[in-house]
């Protein structure tokens, strides 16, 4: 991978580079069980709504964005509040390079940092060999640490066909009775962004 890797936090001003890595997998694949590709104002509103209290981080090599991963609130309950589902979408002809795992290593970084405790992905899974999707997400998500915890059955249909859609997990912190507050992501100080590798 090109060491000159650099990860940084999204603006809305990356919102039509984000949505140009992320149009293909609605258009050709099932890994996004959407059907139509949203509007840029409407990917934008869904960038800026994370951001409000979650990371939203992209990768730049070889001066271009070449992926992007983001947290995001899991159910939405208070008691859910230190829990967080994971999202990661890289371009086409930047996979396997490794950009994936910088992401999600700073992903998680800040995840600590803001006192979440467990990261869940929602992945597509194809029950037969199929020309819309892999498993390669899961084996991606288990090489980062995450372990399978469910299965939905035959739950999304797309391009004519069932698909499952499995949950995995990850522990990223202890479970004690009286956890900090999970700390917003734009309540996170300068300083502390820099250490955790974000430019």
């Amino acid at each position: 991978m090109d060491k000159h890797v650099r990860i940084r936090v999204a603006t809305t001003d990356d919102a039509a580079a984000l949505l140009e890595i992320y149009a293909p997998y609605v258009e050709k694949t099932a890994i996004s069980f959407e059907y139509a590709v949203p509007s840029l104002t409407e990917f934008t509103a869904r960038m800026e709504r994370t951001l409000r209290n979650y990371p939203y981080l992209v990768a730049e090599a070889d001066g271009q964005i070449s992926g992007y991963a983001y947290t995001g609130p899991f159910v939405g309950r208070a008691a859910y509040a230190w829990a967080a589902e994971t999202t990661i979408y890289l371009r086409e002809d930047r996979r396997r390079l490794g950009l994936g795992r910088r992401l999600y290593e700073t992903l998680e970084a800040v995840s600590r940092a803001q006192n979440l405790t467990n990261l869940y992905a929602c992945i597509g899974s194809p029950r037969t060999e199929d020309p819309y999707l892999t498993d390669n997400s899961v084996r991606f998500h288990a090489h980062m640490g995450y372990r399978m915890v469910g299965t939905f059955e035959n739950c999304g249909c797309k391009f004519g066909r069932w698909y499952d859609m499995v949950w995995m997990e990850k522990i990223i912190g202890a479970h004690g009775p009286a956890p900090a507050p999970m700390v917003p992501f734009p309540d996170l100080k300068e300083d502390l962004c820099r250490e955790i590798g974000i430019k």
